[in-house]
């Protein structure tokens, strides 16, 4: 079976002691490609550098993360649009909305995201959104921007009506590990939207599944997650697997 792992933080410093380890254990996972998005200006070496190191097998996106939209926020976008210009990255991101945690900056990440999400139509570029309590806001946003691009909403825990409006922007949902935890009914989405929407990611080292939450997440841990999807949808996992791995690929297909 072959996964591919969407977006996953693996330049983050709690992989520097084992990184060479992790990415084996990945491949061992049958895990054939890794998306790195980026979060802010200081991640672009430490991205870069595993782009390198992993001779591509980690592949870098290329934006500003909304908690990282502030008052300098132009000057950020600045630095990312001249890396766009000099760099080959295979998708916008990781870009959108974070009201969880404070709203001060909500204009201005407001206009980053739209601004980022220009800049995929005009490269024809994917994206990659994060919407952490902002999932509605997002959706609106590109719904009135009627920018016609594609790319994942990651991290999708929403509901079905949600799920509807990304489809129907011609925009698929990153399921993670978020979609092992109790209470969430990830599955009944994916049953009513259907597989062609849907790709997979883990947000290492975040939001690890079940059996290893509350533990660092790596992308070999997207095995889990398949095993619960196709224990939702009582569909096999190499069915579930093909699916979402063929989404992967005609969404981030400059990579393949």
């Amino acid at each position: 079976m072959e996964l591919i792992d969407t977006h996953a933080h693996l330049y983050d410093k709690t992989y520097d002691a084992d990184r060479a380890d992790m990415l084996q254990r990945a491949k061992e996972a049958g895990v054939t490609l890794i998306l790195i998005p980026n979060v802010d200006v200081e991640t672009i070496p430490l991205m870069l550098q595993l782009e390198r190191e992993s001779e591509g097998y980690c592949k870098p996106m290329m934006g500003i993360h909304p908690c990282s939209i502030d008052a300098s926020y132009i000057e950020k976008l600045e630095v990312a649009g001249k890396w766009l210009e000099k760099h080959t990255f295979y998708g916008i991101g990781e870009i959108g909305l974070d009201f969880f945690w404070d709203k001060t900056f909500k204009k201005e990440q407001e206009e980053a995201f739209l601004e980022q999400c220009k800049w995929a139509k005009t490269l024809n570029l994917p994206v990659s959104i994060h919407s952490r309590s902002a999932t509605d806001e997002a959706i609106y946003l590109l719904e009135r921007a009627n920018l016609g691009i594609d790319g994942v909403f990651h991290c999708f825990s929403g509901s079905i009506e949600q799920a509807k409006r990304i489809r129907d922007l011609g925009l698929s949902m990153g399921i993670g590990g978020v979609s092992t935890y109790k209470n969430v009914k990830i599955g009944e989405v994916i049953e009513e939207i259907g597989l062609d929407h849907f790709v997979f990611e883990t947000d290492a080292p975040y939001l690890s599944p079940v059996p290893k939450r509350g533990k660092r997440n790596e992308s070999a841990y997207l095995t889990f997650i398949l095993e619960k999807i196709s224990d939702d949808l009582k569909v096999s996992a190499v069915a579930i697997s093909e699916a979402f791995s063929n989404n992967s690929k005609r969404i981030f297909n400059n990579c393949f």
